[in-house]
Protein backbone atom coordinates (compact mmCIF):
# COMPACT_ATOMS: atom_id res chain seq x y z
CA UNK A 1 0.00 0.00 0.00
CA UNK A 2 0.75 3.63 0.05
CA UNK A 3 0.59 6.86 1.79
CA UNK A 4 -3.28 8.50 1.12
CA UNK A 5 -3.59 11.95 2.10
CA UNK A 6 -6.84 11.06 3.78
CA UNK A 7 -5.04 9.23 6.41
CA UNK A 8 -1.79 11.30 7.52
CA UNK A 9 0.10 11.64 10.91
CA UNK A 10 -1.00 13.01 13.78
CA UNK A 11 1.05 16.00 15.61
CA UNK A 12 0.39 15.21 19.54
CA UNK A 13 3.21 17.37 20.40
CA UNK A 14 3.97 20.81 18.99
CA UNK A 15 7.72 21.62 19.01
CA UNK A 16 8.20 24.56 21.39
CA UNK A 17 10.26 27.80 19.79
CA UNK A 18 12.09 25.54 16.91
CA UNK A 19 12.08 22.20 18.68
CA UNK A 20 10.93 19.46 17.33
CA UNK A 21 7.37 18.46 16.97
CA UNK A 22 5.95 14.66 17.98
CA UNK A 23 3.87 12.94 15.53
CA UNK A 24 2.26 9.42 15.39
CA UNK A 25 1.22 7.77 12.43
CA UNK A 26 -0.70 4.40 11.65
CA UNK A 27 -0.94 2.39 8.55
CA UNK A 28 -0.08 -0.90 6.85
CA UNK A 29 2.90 -0.44 5.19
CA UNK A 30 5.75 -1.57 6.92
CA UNK A 31 8.38 0.53 8.98
CA UNK A 32 11.08 0.82 6.00
CA UNK A 33 8.16 1.59 3.39
CA UNK A 34 7.72 5.24 5.46
CA UNK A 35 11.26 5.83 5.38
CA UNK A 36 11.62 6.20 1.43
CA UNK A 37 11.67 9.70 0.22
CA UNK A 38 8.50 11.85 0.02
CA UNK A 39 6.94 9.17 1.49
CA UNK A 40 4.30 11.86 2.77
CA UNK A 41 3.68 13.81 -0.20
CA UNK A 42 1.45 16.69 2.16
CA UNK A 43 4.39 16.80 4.51
CA UNK A 44 4.92 20.46 4.23
CA UNK A 45 0.75 21.13 3.84
CA UNK A 46 -0.14 19.05 7.61
CA UNK A 47 3.35 20.91 9.06
CA UNK A 48 5.89 18.48 9.40
CA UNK A 49 9.30 19.83 9.58
CA UNK A 50 13.28 18.60 9.62
CA UNK A 51 13.91 17.24 12.88
CA UNK A 52 10.44 16.44 14.06
CA UNK A 53 9.96 12.80 15.72
CA UNK A 54 7.25 10.02 14.17
CA UNK A 55 6.57 7.54 16.39
CA UNK A 56 4.86 5.29 13.59
CA UNK A 57 3.28 1.45 14.41
CA UNK A 58 2.89 -0.92 12.01
CA UNK A 59 -0.60 -2.61 12.29
CA UNK A 60 -0.28 -5.14 9.68
CA UNK A 61 2.66 -6.49 11.89
CA UNK A 62 2.08 -5.21 14.29
CA UNK A 63 5.07 -3.39 15.49
CA UNK A 64 6.35 0.25 16.10
CA UNK A 65 9.18 1.99 15.42
CA UNK A 66 11.11 5.73 15.78
CA UNK A 67 11.33 8.02 12.43
CA UNK A 68 12.76 11.40 12.22
CA UNK A 69 11.88 13.90 9.52
CA UNK A 70 15.15 14.38 7.36
CA UNK A 71 14.05 16.36 4.76
CA UNK A 72 11.86 18.89 3.65
CA UNK A 73 11.53 19.39 -0.51
CA UNK A 74 9.90 22.00 -1.93
CA UNK A 75 6.85 20.01 -3.59
CA UNK A 76 5.60 19.93 -0.15
CA UNK A 77 7.01 16.00 0.39
CA UNK A 78 8.49 14.88 3.32
CA UNK A 79 11.24 12.46 4.07
CA UNK A 80 11.85 10.36 7.01
CA UNK A 81 14.81 8.01 8.62
CA UNK A 82 14.48 5.56 10.85
CA UNK A 83 16.25 6.29 14.36
CA UNK A 84 18.68 4.03 15.80
CA UNK A 85 17.95 3.43 19.37
CA UNK A 86 20.12 2.75 21.88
Amino acid sequence: MAYSAANPPKLVVPGVGDGPGIWIYAHTDAHTAIDADDYFSNGDEIGMKEGDCLLYHDTNVPGSTVHFVRTQVTAGAASVTIATIV
